[in-house]
């Protein structure tokens, strides 16, 4: 446990922050289950960009890695132009 005032602040602030973007996390998965489990080429390709502007939104934010993303996106893409 830290014993400085200012180790406390930022051990308050870090947990605050894991928990707002771990719900951002799993908003992205479910984002991309979507996608995924659609069969119809139509609707997957609404999800898609749903899907696709949400991880780019991530991706600027700094939640997760730009190498992330695009690779995420490309295999949402792959996947819906395969349908």
């Amino acid at each position: 446990m830290p014993q400085h005032k200012s180790a406390i602040k930022r051990l308050r602030q870090s947990e605050k922050k894991k928990k707002h973007n771990n719900t951002r996390r799993s908003k992205m998965r479910t984002h991309i289950k979507k996608v995924l489990n659609e069969t119809d080429k139509e609707t997957a390709e609404k999800y898609l960009k749903e899907a696709v502007s949400y991880i780019d939104r991530l991706s600027v934010k700094g939640i997760i890695h730009q190498n992330n993303a695009a690779r995420k996106k490309s295999k949402l893409t792959n996947h819906v132009n395969n349908l």
